[in-house]
């Protein structure tokens, strides 16, 4: 049974806390390559090798039609040069609010390097048939996820969600070639990508890649 400390003990326990109980690495940005993507491979296969925890989960931020903020967490589903790749169902509240306003911002946290990654820019959504090949290319268990849908309606009750997935569980494993219509690939498109690595005597370093007008990437160092 969960114990829920005094409004003063949680003051306390959270000071308590610790910020990168480790040895961060260096950060030069001088030696940073000249577009952002080969950065981030490089950040992410580093934070894999240092047994960051979900490294390719992110924070994606999206406005509704009245401009009001909302955020969870989501998977990278790639990274290239056409943006940062990653999926839902178009009928789910970051589905709806994409199609009314399609621009979104990721946020990537890797506290075992002391690193955070943001990506700003206009989302667009790739052809169906790109997204069902995503699909297919992973587990049964993503499959079966995206079979059930209804993604953010109101649940009546816990069982009728248990009856759902135990019937598209069923389905992904006798077909899994199976179509899910509303399932759908988004690409964010970045504007701005910033890199921060966290320094121990908060000398962070942060560096942004803007996007020319001409082409190619404005590069400069922040003031943490």
């Amino acid at each position: 049974m969960t114990t829920t400390p005094t409004h003063l003990e949680f003051q306390e326990l959270l000071r308590a806390q610790k910020v990168w109980d480790i040895e961060l690495p260096e950060f030069d940005p001088a030696r940073a390559p000249d577009e952002p993507v080969a950065l981030f491979h490089g950040w992410f296969a580093e934070a894999v090798a240092a047994g960051q925890p979900e490294p390719h989960t992110m924070a994606l931020a999206t406005a509704d039609a009245e401009g009001a903020p909302d955020v969870r967490t989501v998977m990278l589903h790639d990274a290239d040069d056409e943006g940062w790749h990653f999926a839902s169902h178009a009928t789910s509240a970051k589905g709806r609010q994409l199609a009314a306003r399609p621009y979104g911002a990721l946020h990537f946290y890797w506290p075992a390097r002391g690193r955070q990654v943001r990506v700003r820019g206009p989302v667009r959504t790739a052809p169906h048939a790109e997204a069902l090949a995503d699909l297919h290319a992973r587990s049964t268990g993503a499959l079966a996820a995206a079979l059930v849908g209804r993604q953010s309606e109101i649940l009546d009750t816990y069982e009728e969600l248990e009856r759902a997935s135990d019937a598209a569980w069923e389905r992904a494993a006798a077909q899994p070639e199976a179509d899910a219509p509303s399932w759908t690939l988004y690409v964010l498109v970045p504007e701005e990508v910033e890199f921060f690595q966290g320094d121990a005597r908060r000398r962070h370093v942060r560096l942004r890649y803007r996007a020319a007008r001409n082409g190619g990437w404005a590069r400069e160092l922040m003031w943490p």
